[in-house]
């Protein structure tokens, strides 16, 4: 999605584009179910697609998510919103739509040609150039060109940097968390409507695991069930027919009913890993660079990892503005603007995880949530850390997390010492919070 929409905006400069994908045409071919996890595009997001003049028509394919529905064990339902202030809310959006959307606007650009089942193989970063095997087994040479690799988390571009790791002082890391994920499926009900609440991310808290379900426009959820591989409930230990049923009617009763071809989705579909991609630098003597994923790919458990690849684009496409076609300074500038800014979200998605999977059902965290709303509600201009890093797109996402962690610190502080939140008066709690954030020089 980074390359279509970047494409799209290159093109819009009158640049001559083209986009080469490994896989066949999206538009033309089923479906893939099975590793989605729909997309929470947030404003961050919908920066980069109004940039392109898609964001009314994308929003108008998705389904506002108002807040966290969490589910209990014994199927008690409680509400988190994302913000106290109206109109800030998270919006599900399906992966594929998203895509198809974009390549049918890269569609009506004449200065871009599109290559689907184009293999790279190989890129040469001293000649500039790269090498494309097509479908039928031709090669594409491209030269004199820049090339931006936004090829995923596993990018062959970033492993022609790797290659040349001692020339470039290529630092590269891939770190795993001990879960997996797997897609499973809410259907709708015969007559095409939701069958639990239809604006909100829902979220079965459970300690060491959780599962998570967002709404499609078809009326159905994509559920996640994010676990460790191994252990005695572990995805590797649920091996058969009874123990995937008697793990999820222990854990996930509610959800359980209402989806009667788990057993099947459990066993079909693939058990996906997650990691975080770290590198430096991004970018080779202005000829190639790297942007998305490949050169920063999170965890999921923001929300922001789809948001961060397209802020990319705008991040570089203001860089053009200010600097125009001067190529090496652009991107340079580009590497040091962005990297502090992966590296904080990056580290932001792993300790959400933390807080999807334990804190939403700790009492402390839901009063903490519950003051910040109440915060957020009475006085705009205070912003949670979840909502500086949702909802202003500009803040940076260093800046923000450097923010939000001494906020997040002082009110879970609070929250430990106070019984009763509504007995708090906001405007204290917020000249007390400034007093001790312009103490500590954070503001």
């Amino acid at each position: 999605m980074c390359g279509s929409l970047l494409a799209i905006r290159l093109a819009q400069r009158g640049y001559k584009v083209q986009l080469f994908e490994r896989r066949s045409d999206m538009r033309k071919s089923e479906m893939y179910a099975g590793r989605s996890i729909n997309l929470a595009l947030s404003d961050r997001g919908i920066r980069a697609l109004k940039m392109i003049g898609m964001d009314q028509f994308m929003l108008s394919e998705s389904i506002p998510m108002e807040g966290r529905m969490i589910h209990s064990v014994d199927g008690n339902l409680s509400m988190q919103p994302y913000s106290g202030r109206p109109g800030e809310f998270i919006n599900s959006i399906s992966r594929g739509g998203l895509n198809i959307g974009l390549l049918n606007k890269a569609a009506e650009y004449p200065n871009i040609e599109m290559f689907f089942e184009a293999e790279s193989t190989g890129a040469n970063l001293n000649k500039g150039t790269v090498q494309f095997k097509l479908a039928d087994g031709s090669i594409v040479n491209v030269e004199d060109s820049i090339v931006f690799g936004t090829d995923g988390a596993g990018s062959a571009i970033r492993q022609s940097m790797m290659s040349d790791a001692g020339r470039l002082r290529f630092n590269f890391s891939l770190d795993f968390l001990s879960a997996g994920y797997k897609e499973l499926h809410i259907p709708p009900s015969k007559l095409g409507e939701h069958l639990i609440e239809k604006n909100s991310l829902h979220i079965w808290p459970r300690n060491k695991f959780m599962m998570i379900g967002l709404p499609n426009l078809d009326g159905s959820f994509t559920m996640t069930v994010f676990q460790d591989f191994e252990g005695e409930e572990g995805f590797n230990s649920l091996d058969t027919d009874d123990k995937i049923h008697t793990f999820f009617s222990k854990h996930f009763a509610d959800a359980l009913a209402l989806m009667p071809d788990l057993v099947n989705d459990f066993k079909t579909n693939p058990t996906g890993s997650l990691g975080t991609v770290r590198c430096y630098p991004w970018q080779v003597d202005g000829k190639f660079v790297l942007l998305g994923d490949a050169a920063h790919a999170i965890v999921p458990f923001y929300g922001q990892g789809m948001n961060c690849a397209f802020e990319d684009v705008v991040i570089l496409d203001n860089l053009l503005d200010e600097m125009g076609d001067n190529w090496e300074g652009v991107l340079d500038a580009f590497q040091k603007s962005r990297k502090p800014n992966a590296d904080a979200i990056a580290d932001l998605a792993i300790f959400n995880f933390i807080e999807m999977r334990d804190l939403v059902a700790d009492p402390i965290f839901v009063k903490k949530r519950q003051l910040e709303t109440k915060l957020e509600a009475h006085h705009p201009d205070y912003f949670s850390k979840y909502s500086m890093v949702t909802f202003r797109e500009d803040l940076p996402y260093s800046e923000a997390k450097r923010r939000g962690d001494f906020q997040n610190e002082f009110l879970m502080e609070l929250c430990t010492n106070t019984d009763d939140i509504s007995t708090l008066d906001t405007a204290t709690v917020l000249k007390d919070l400034k007093s001790w954030m312009e103490l500590k020089d954070i503001i």
